[in-house]
């Protein structure tokens, strides 16, 4: 096991027989979960497989208690606890960091973790009329702020406000503020690094095995298998809601975890001589782009994509990769010179890059991405439907939404990306992350792009939903002759189905590798290095 520092006689949490149904739909069918003290256990399963609401109900969630409640029994520290609340589970010592930010964006980064746990100071007036009107204590505030963010070696000032970082900066301030709390006994960590880099990652893994060590016990989420297997003492696989296995890693592989939680085998494999269509025509060329996108700032990119070809882009963190794709799209302020098909594009004009025919899959799904209070259907056609006009009919001179046509096509599109949901009409809201991800992706082919452009198109998605949607991409390329380009933090998935991938490193192209190039020339390069193997920009 990875650590020896567990004391398997104390059971900090113990979940037991728990059994959880939304109507006649079972989410958890007789669970059992146990976590020791200093122990990393790691929970896996697909998207829809019951761990996130085995986690809501460790957590008291609402939506458990006004769905009826669960069976089974939740011990913490071998006591019964009945945890009716997230307020009740933190008083038993329960942390939990969700997938999805719970920031206040206007705050700034000490007043986020120390939010309804601020530290006060007595002044004139509240040693008068009582403690609630004392005087909030930044220095202290940000000295509280800034030993949590030290042990995530997160160099960022606490005083900074959290409007404008990237997305990987807003996910270690969610472990900061749980780290910052006192009496933690149990920390549930829900994808954390789905959001951050493979470096911002490592950290993050170093310091949880800190965290373990400390004594407290963990609870890890993540479909990142090789995350699993150098931090996770213990795993525990769910599938369809349920158990399905619980091993020491000590006692298993990556390959087995992945066939236990698929019930199949999984591999992400690129045929280089099916079906390529790369031609010598430069479809897209950008010249000296520089983009104004906060953490990502692009410094003058120059870079050739041929038509048919799939690019990946990759570098660490805030070093500017996501910044071309967003600068291209006309979400942040940019300059430069960007040709498609021979014609100069209209930069800051989004508007006219989706007409010309390039589709963009952002990293921020619901930021950018979704209207979470609005039907799949709706989320799918509303881009297409706005620049194109599809799915309107035309009446008299009068123009409507051709409800039939939509609907259609929705069905179409949630079957061939295996969109798990209710029916078209379910809020996207309501969907899982991996499967907001692939309405995401239905949004943009339904633009009938010839250029791609997808941000992290398998963050937050299980292993089984990563291979459907690479294996799409590669499809799209292959039969249709799509130009891709696409951005991740992840080398093992651009190296799965790109013909070449391009490094960022502080805002510019530090060189341009083929998939099979080794880990140390990749290295090299996301560290500034130059190298004589590296191909040139273009």
């Amino acid at each position: 096991m990875n650590n020896s520092n567990i004391n398997y006689s104390q059971k900090v949490v113990e979940m037991k027989n728990i059994t959880k149904k939304f109507g006649s739909f079972v989410a958890n069918d007789n669970i059992n979960l146990t976590v020791h003290k200093g122990e990393v256990h790691a929970l896996l399963g697909e998207n829809g497989a019951g761990k996130s609401t085995l986690m809501n109900i460790l957590f008291g969630m609402p939506v458990i208690h006004t769905t009826g409640g669960y069976d089974g029994e939740i011990l913490i520290d071998g006591k019964t606890t009945d945890i009716k609340s997230p307020h009740a589970a933190m008083a038993a010592g329960i942390g939990m960091v969700h997938q999805e930010f719970m920031l206040i964006p206007q705050y700034t980064i000490a007043e986020n973790i120390k939010l309804n746990r601020e530290i006060t100071s007595p002044n004139i007036v509240s040693r008068v009329l009582g403690k609630r009107l004392e005087t909030i204590d930044m220095a202290k505030m940000n000295a509280d702020a800034r030993k949590a963010l030290d042990k995530l070696d997160m160099n960022i000032e606490a005083y900074t406000t959290v409007a404008g970082l990237p997305v990987g900066h807003m996910e270690f301030i969610e472990i900061a503020r749980e780290i910052d709390k006192t009496g933690i006994k149990i920390l549930v960590f829900d994808e954390p690094t789905a959001v951050l880099t493979e470096s911002e990652a490592q950290n993050l893994l170093a310091a949880i095995k800190r965290l373990a060590r400390m004594g407290i016990g963990i609870v890890f989420i993540s479909h990142r298998l090789d995350e699993i297997v150098s931090v996770a003492d213990r795993v525990t696989i769910l599938r369809d809601g349920e158990h399905v296995a619980t091993k020491n890693i000590s006692d298993t592989s990556a390959a087995e975890i992945a066939s236990l939680m698929i019930g199949r085998k999984v591999s992400i494999e690129r045929d280089s001589s099916s079906h390529r269509k790369i031609s010598d025509e430069i479809e897209l060329r950008i010249e000296d782009l520089h983009v104004a996108m906060p953490g990502e700032r692009v410094k003058g990119i120059s870079l050739d994509i041929r038509k048919g070809e799939i690019v990946g882009i990759g570098g660490l963190a805030g070093q500017g990769k996501l910044g071309i794709a967003n600068g291209i799209m006309g979400t942040y302020p940019t300059r430069g010179k960007v040709m498609f098909k021979g014609r100069e594009l209209k930069l800051n004009a989004p508007h006219s890059t989706i007409e010309s025919g390039i589709a963009f899959v952002s990293e921020d799904r619901k930021g950018v991405g979704l209207l979470l209070n609005e039907s799949i259907e709706l989320n799918i056609a509303f881009t297409a439907m706005q620049i194109k006009e599809l799915f309107m009919t035309k009446v008299l001179g009068l123009t409507f939404q051709n409800d039939r046509a939509m609907r259609e096509h929705a069905l179409k599109m949630i079957q061939d990306l295996d969109i798990r949901c209710e029916s078209p009409l379910q809020h996207t809201g309501s969907l899982s992350g991996g499967n907001q991800q692939k309405v995401c992706v239905a949004r943009a082919l339904t633009q009938e792009p010839t250029l791609l452009f997808v941000s992290e198109p398998t963050r937050g998605i299980d292993i089984g939903a990563k291979k459907l949607i690479l294996d799409l991409l590669l499809k799209l390329n292959e039969e249709l002759g799509m130009t891709i380009v696409m951005t991740s933090s992840e080398l093992a998935e651009l190296r799965s189905i790109c013909d070449r991938i391009v490094i960022i490193c502080e805002g510019k192209v530090g060189g341009v590798l083929p998939p099979d190039a080794t880990d140390a020339e990749f290295g090299l390069l996301m560290s500034g290095s130059k190298l004589n193997t590296a191909e040139g920009s273009h």
